[in-house]
Parts: structure tokens; sequence; C-alpha cells
């Protein structure tokens, strides 16, 4: 197990690896840790083009995840549609959008008082 103190952005780092081994667009993680009423210590928010590649990011952030630690998420929602998946690691909490709802959503302004960090798209 990992100190909690780390845990939240150690998780972060593996979960944006296994979305970048899927190739997800425009990877963001979000620093909540300062906001008084953040839901989690950690945001890492992408999208996908498709329901099968939303599928297979959510798949990889979870083999790396348990794979490097042995953590399961406590919640997993948005299998049956794909359009918005969320993996709920507690003070961790991974969404993965189809483009439309990211846009419409727009998770990383609504979140903006927090720390932002942008990932490059591996082509």
């Amino acid at each position: 197990m990992l100190k909690k103190a780390d845990q939240g952005n150690i998780l972060a780092e593996i979960a944006v690896k296994g979305m970048q081994e899927k190739k997800a667009k425009e990877i963001v993680k979000v620093d909540l840790r300062k906001l008084n009423l953040s839901v989690a210590d950690y945001f890492v928010i992408c999208h996908a083009e498709s329901d099968k590649q939303i599928d297979a990011i959510a798949d990889s952030v979870e083999d790396e995840i348990r794979n490097a630690t042995g953590e399961k998420p406590f919640s997993r929602e948005g299998f049956r549609l794909a359009e918005w998946i969320i993996l709920d690691y507690s003070n961790l909490v991974v969404h993965i959008f189809n483009n439309e709802k990211r846009r419409f959503y727009n998770l990383e302004d609504l979140w903006s008082d927090g720390i932002v960090t942008r990932y490059e798209d591996v082509t």
C-alpha cells in the first residue's frame, strides 16, 4: 500500500501512463488538494475518439494501477454508454470522455483553481 500523502499523485501519474498507452487525447491532471471543497486530491481527464477507445483507455488505466499498486477503483461508472467513464480511487478520480461530453462538461475550467498539468498527446 502507498502512503496516503503520496498516493493520489502516484496513482495520477500511473493513470496518465495508462491513458498514453491507448493514445488518449488532451490528458490533464488537476491537483485539487488546496481547494477546500474538492471531492478528491486529483482528477485526471482525457478524451477519445470512439466508445471502443474509451473502454480501452479505462481498461488500461485500471490494469496499470492494479499492476503497480494492487489498487482497484472503489467505483466504476459509465461503461454501458462509454461517453464518460469515471474510475474513482477515492483520492484520484479518472474521467475518460468522448470529445462532445468533455467539451460540454469542461471539468478543467470548472476546477481551474487547482494546479493543472497538461500532457503531450502520444502519436
